[in-house]
Parts: structure tokens; C-alpha cells; sequence
């Protein structure tokens, strides 16, 4: 395995725009740095015509035809590559990346870079709800390890404020238009294994929940931390599904906590079996 990386902010940013232009310019910006740097680039498309991306791109001064001939560029659809089959695995799209990024190594490449349209997260596509997860897992899983750089593509035209939010909230970096603050946010920690949960934990906002619980539960990293200090407010749903997370460690190796809100205290007083699970940090 390939040592871990330095600091990650930058490798794994979301994009917020709301039209054509601020679209193309990002675009562009992001393709020509790679293309300069002698990265590989993959375009991943959404609802946007492979064809028009090369276009913007052309319009743009870049020689998209010849990077494309060369083998430096590639533009696709998800639909064909990782959403394609029974639907999102992010099992086997975090599989996909290793061999990407693998493959443009072997091929001469200073790394690999990728852009994603995320506009799909919203649609009813199996696994779709296992997006957040997904984005929460790839710090750790994919960024630290690969020399991957990857700009996620959100455009607020084709999705809702409050998902758009989540999801380009789970980014260390962001570029674009800013976006209102999800009523949950969930973030992986920049500098080491573990999460960030700030805001209100409650029925309205159980997808991030889960996809929090799933990260802490199936982390293959010893040491995992939860960082609670800004979390306003967990319900007892939310709490339980946390702790059942925590319990559920591989090897058993407790979830630290930082600044655990009273609810989780008071549950450590009733279930004395969770302090094996959790170890609470600053009681």
C-alpha cells in the first residue's frame, strides 16, 4: 500500500454552480491544471452530452481532440461506468478508483484527476442513498492513499438545496457558489480518522445519520474519532443507531468521542456494556 499523503485539503473538493458559464469555466480550469501537470483526466457526465464537454473545452483554448488522442482525456457517462449494472456500489466504485488510478501510474501519468456531475445523488437510483457514505468513506479510502485529485460537479438547478448541501458539506475544500448550511452536517476529519457531526441529529436528517453510522461501523482504520462539539441536538433514534454503529466495530477497538452531547453520557450510565464500544474524550 502506498504511504499515506500530507495534508488533503484540495484533493477532494465540491463544485457548486448554477449555470452554463460558471460551468465551463470550472471545467476548464480543472482539465487544463491536470492536463499541465501530466495527469490523466476523466470526465464523468451526467445529464451533460459527452460531445459538449469536449466543446467547452475546445472554446476554451484546450486541445481536448488531441488529449483525447493521446489518451490524457477521457469523457463518459456514469451511467456506463460506475452507475451502470443493478446501480451505486461504493464498495466497488472505491474498487474502480484503486484500478484508475493503478492504470494511469502504469501508463506514464502523474496521477489521475476526475470530475464528477453529482446531479444522479438526488434521482431514485439504486444506491443512491449510500451517496453521503460513499463521499465520507473516499478521504480516508481513497484520497489519502492514490494519487487521486477529484472535483465533484453540483449544479443547483438540477438538485434540492437541502440535498446539494449534505453532500457538498462532506467535501475538506469547496469551490463555486457558497450553499446554505445542512441542518446535519457530517465531514470527515482533515487530519485524522474519524468524523465531524455538527447541527441537529433527528428524523429530518436519518440519511446522514445512517451514512455516519456506516463510516464508524465498517472503518477499517484501528483509532476512529467522532467529533460531536457542534452538535446542537441527537434525538434517541439517532443516538441508538450511533451507538449500535460504535459497538459494531471490526476488532472491537472502542469509537473515541470528543465533547459527547448528555444524551450519549446518560446512555453510557444506563448500558455500563458501551464503555467497552466507546471511549469518551473531554467527559
Amino acid at each position: 500500500m502506498p504511504p499515506e499523503r500530507g495534508p488533503l485539503d484540495g484533493c477532494h473538493s465540491s463544485v457548486v454552480f448554477s449555470d452554463d458559464r460558471q460551468w465551463a469555466e470550472h471545467l476548464s480550469a480543472v482539465v487544463r491544471g491536470g492536463l499541465e501537470k501530466g495527469e490523466q483526466v476523466q470526465y464523468f457526465a451526467d445529464t451533460t452530452a459527452p460531445e459538449r464537454v469536449l466543446r467547452a473545452l475546445t472554446d476554451r483554448g484546450i486541445d481536448a481532440a488531441g488529449a483525447v488522442t493521446r489518451g490524457q482525456l477521457s469523457v463518459s457517462v456514469a451511467a456506463q461506468t460506475y452507475l451502470a449494472g443493478s446501480g451505486f456500489d461504493p464498495d466497488a466504485t472505491i474498487g474502480r478508483w484503486h484500478d484508475a488510478a493503478a492504470a494511469a501510474r502504469a501508463a506514464g501519468y502523474r496521477g489521475l484527476r476526475a470530475i464528477g456531475e453529482m446531479s444522479w445523488g438526488e434521482r431514485d437510483i439504486v444506491g443512491a442513498d449510500r451517496l453521503l457514505e460513499y463521499e465520507l468513506r473516499i478521504h480516508r479510502e481513497v484520497f489519502a492513499r492514490l494519487p487521486l485529485t477529484g472535483w465533484c460537479f453540483y449544479d443547483r438547478r438540477l438538485m434540492s438545496e437541502a440535498c446539494m448541501s449534505a453532500l457538498a458539506s462532506a467535501h475538506l475544500t469547496h469551490r463555486g457558489e457558497p450553499y446554505a448550511a445542512p441542518a446535519l452536517r457530517v465531514a470527515p476529519l482533515a487530519d485524522r480518522p474519524g468524523l465531524l457531526m455538527a447541527g441537529s441529529a433527528g428524523y429530518d436528517t436519518r440519511t446522514a445519520v445512517a451514512a455516519a453510522a456506516a463510516v464508524v461501523s465498517g472503518a477499517a482504520d484501528r483509532q476512529m474519532e467522532l467529533d460531536l462539539a457542534a452538535l446542537r441536538h441527537l434525538d434517541a433514534a439517532s443516538l441508538a443507531a450511533l451507538a449500535d454503529a460504535a459497538a459494531g466495530r471490526p476488532g472491537g477497538t472502542p469509537l473515541k468521542v470528543r465533547h459527547a452531547p448528555p444524551p450519549l453520557r446518560r446512555l453510557l450510565q444506563l448500558f455500563p456494556e458501551l464503555d467497552s464500544a466507546v471511549e469518551v474524550v473531554n467527559r
